[in-house]
């Protein structure tokens, strides 16, 4: 048996769905950071993912290799919509030459696939017929996904003919969770759901992570400027792909309310849009309740942008009132950025925040109960001060170096024991 300190691990294959900046989510920044870390500590990394929303081919983002490769949605007679629905969100692809690029990638120790589906299917087989071990990591809810979320996802294809099947059914898609030589959850319920799952493989609980420095020497001045913000308007901010799991509706409906008792408040709303026909709910709810004026939304900015850790800085407030939420690596950045955290009850949020310690928690799609928080802030100011405080404490666990350290050491166990 050899120790884990004698398995060298020299290269990591990322697999995943897509990777383009101008589309950042939070499984994309996991990714770029721990790449970055391994590859300070000597660890060659390499993407491998689809060609959705930019071009085939290889491009250096900050350091880290991206390799696109062309795909299919594997189903006939798919409208345009229904694609570019799934182009967003949803849809497994299917691409052979990802699988052949693995195939071919010299030198690799592991795969690592933060996708499953067909292409969770490919880093499986490919990991198989290599004789290397591949290992699974859980972004955006397996077991705990809520089944009218799963099912919406499904909307653009259903009732057509997935031609796919067969492919998937030989890449083994279906059983890329169960041969897993390990699984990583980022959320604590998660975490609990696949245990019970899978009570004799290895599963590990390993949190997202934050870079704590870049984020504390933010100014957020550059972010109002930038806007035309003045300094007495107070910013209600949240940070999220623009998506029904999201629940950025109902936060449009409390601040109408929160309006009542902050007029001159701004509600920033900044991330991709995944789901067009939901910001157009936005967009129509917002002129509905007459509150467009005060509304701002962005639609994401690209890794390293100094006016995204500026827009942290410039908040007053920061809001996540998702419906469903794995982690919420944006929690993790607004502590570091020493604003205040409102957030909904759901997913794994309530694994790693103390609700009145270090964030104020709500339940999920109840407005009231999210402009009684945001008033509350606003009346108790030493509140808002120690929610800050702790939350300064509680961020320290969660730096990319201390979260990227035990993966690392979850990697030199899967090569030792394979």
């Amino acid at each position: 048996m050899h120790s884990t300190k004698d398995i060298k691990l020299r290269k990591v294959a990322h697999v995943m769905r897509r990777f383009t900046p101008h589309k950042w989510g939070g499984t994309e920044s996991v990714v770029f950071n721990i790449c970055r870390q391994l590859s300070a500590q000597g660890i060659e990394n390499k993407v491998f993912c689809t060609d959705i929303f930019s071009e085939p081919g290889i491009e250096i983002i900050s350091g880290v290799p991206v390799h696109r490769h062309r795909f299919v949605f594997p189903w006939l007679f798919l409208s345009d919509d229904a694609k570019r629905q799934m182009l967003l969100k949803g849809g497994s692809p299917l691409s052979f030459s990802l699988f052949y690029s693995l195939m071919r990638e010299p030198d690799l120790s592991l795969i690592h696939t933060h996708v499953q589906h067909r292409l969770g299917g490919i880093a499986r087989t490919v990991a198989r017929l290599r004789g290397i071990p591949y290992v699974v990591s859980i972004h955006g809810g397996w077991l705990t996904m809520p089944a009218e979320h799963s099912a919406a996802m499904q909307t653009p294809f259903k009732n057509h003919i997935e031609w796919g099947k067969a492919f998937g059914w030989a890449l083994g898609a279906r059983r890329t969770m169960k041969d897993a030589d390990a699984i990583l959850c980022v959320g604590q319920d998660e975490y609990s759901a696949v245990c019970e799952h899978f009570p004799n493989k290895p599963v590990h609980y390993l949190p997202n992570g934050v870079d704590i420095d870049t984020f504390a020497r933010a100014e957020g001045t550059l972010f109002r400027r930038e806007h035309g913000i003045a300094d007495d308007e107070k910013v209600i901010l949240c940070v999220s792909r623009i998506d029904y799991q999201k629940n950025q509706l109902l936060l449009v409906k409390a601040f109408a309310q929160y309006l009542q008792y902050q007029p001159h408040a701004r509600l920033v709303l900044l991330g991709p849009v995944n789901v067009e026909d939901y910001h157009r709910k936005i967009l129509d709810l917002s002129a509905e309740l007459g509150i467009s004026d005060r509304l701002i939304m962005i639609p994401g900015y690209e890794p390293g942008n100094p006016l995204l850790l500026s827009a942290y800085k410039a908040a007053d407030v920061f809001v996540l009132p998702s419906k469903m939420e794995p982690f919420g690596i944006v929690i993790l950045e607004a502590w570091a950025a020493g604003t205040p955290v409102i957030a909904s009850r759901v997913g794994g949020i309530p694994g790693f925040v103390r609700d009145g310690h270090d964030a104020l928690l709500f339940e999920s799609d109840d407005v009231d109960g999210l402009v009684a928080q945001l008033l509350w802030l606003d009346r108790n100011p030493k509140v808002a001060s120690d929610l800050i405080r702790n939350a300064s404490t509680s961020v320290q666990g969660y730096s990319w170096q201390h979260v990227t350290e035990r993966l690392c050491d979850i990697y030199q166990k899967v090569l030792a024991k394979s």
